[in-house]
């Protein structure tokens, strides 16, 4: 009975070594996130993004021009509050369905072009309007860090699966052609 036992414990720990070299690691784990995987991230950046704009609706972008700011940061802030609201609704949508490429590089633009300008302010903002407020944005801009980093990984991703499926789809044609265009030898008539 007791060598029953040990080749039972045996069992059970070459089970569980397989199972656990099966098992990937943090390390392994490449490819494509799954589109609700990915999903989560997007409204995650859409939920930043709407969280941005009750704080730049606090800029007060007229006092810093009566101090001797530039103009331009009332192009900058309006900038920023439409492309926050646009970043919003096109992380919502393509959450919906994230497998559009051209779409995903379009929001990570927008989110690279949202976040050069809010930079501008941020220095603005410290300069004419006080440095707290500055670091509130710079602190509230700097939590969507993570889910940036995701997307961007999302999106190489992407376009690295759209191109092996390009490839495959070139090799099948380029068969398929070869196929077609096969001479095929006349058949001999019978006298």
């Amino acid at each position: 009975m007791a060598h029953h036992w040990g080749l039972r414990g045996l069992a059970l720990f070459l089970f569980t070594a397989a199972v656990y070299a099966q098992a990937p690691t943090q390390k392994q784990v490449t490819g494509l996130e799954t589109d609700w995987e990915i999903a989560g991230t997007l409204q995650a950046i859409g939920a930043h993004a709407e969280r941005l704009l009750p704080m730049l609706e606090k800029i007060d972008v007229y006092a810093w021009v009566e101090k001797g700011a530039s103009d331009t940061y009332l192009a900058q802030l309006q900038s920023s509050k439409v492309q926050a609201r646009a970043l919003a609704e096109g992380a919502r949508m393509l959450a919906a369905s994230p497998q559009k490429l051209s779409a995903s590089m379009e929001l990570f633009l927008r989110m690279n072009g949202l976040e050069t300008m809010l930079s501008s302010l941020q220095e603005g903002i410290r300069k004419y309007q006080g440095p707290a407020e500055a670091v509130a944005l710079a602190s509230l801009e700097a939590e969507n860090g993570a889910n940036r980093e995701r997307f961007q990984r999302y999106i190489v991703e992407l376009a690295v699966q759209r191109e092996r499926d390009l490839e495959v789809m070139d090799h099948e044609a380029q068969r398929c052609r070869a196929i077609v265009t096969q001479v095929t030898p006349k058949p001999v008539r019978k006298k």
